[in-house]
């Protein structure tokens, strides 16, 4: 995908272990900016947020085109499990993994015929959805 890793990690930290119609009403309220991801690792130059009352820490942003794009991931497996013939409703996010891709390579021109390197950090996306196990507890009578 090309968006940015640290950006995306971060969505995807945020969302794991979510229920799958949560973490696409969550998405969608990053989208509109009513929630905010907090960030975690990369937070270092990132601003202090009111919003981030209800999280342990302080840093936090509104990744938009990030979470655009996990937004299409996560429709695209909603998708594949109704195709399956699993239950929409229990499904939950057991695993997002965000990797480092190969960084694109461009140039930009400077001040007095300089010329410095302008890298892209684009990244990979994995996702499993799995269905919560409904056990029912029966007792029998002999």
């Amino acid at each position: 995908m090309k968006v940015h890793f640290k950006n995306t990690r971060e969505v995807a930290h945020s969302i794991k272990g979510l229920n799958l119609n949560r973490a696409k009403q969550y998405l969608q309220n990053v989208i509109k900016k009513t929630e905010i991801v907090p960030f975690v690792r990369y937070r270092y130059g990132v601003g202090r947020k009111s919003q981030l009352k209800k999280f342990k820490g302080t840093s936090g942003r509104w990744p938009v085109k990030s979470a655009q794009n996990i937004f299409q991931i996560l429709r695209n497996a909603e998708a594949n499990a109704k195709e399956k013939g699993l239950c929409l409703n229990s499904l939950y996010i057991k695993k997002i993994e965000v990797h480092k891709a190969m960084k694109g390579h461009r140039r930009t021109f400077r001040a007095h015929g300089r010329v410095n390197a302008f890298s892209s950090h684009p990244c990979h996306v994995e996702l499993w959805l799995l269905e919560k196990n409904t056990r029912i507890n029966r007792t029998f009578a002999a």
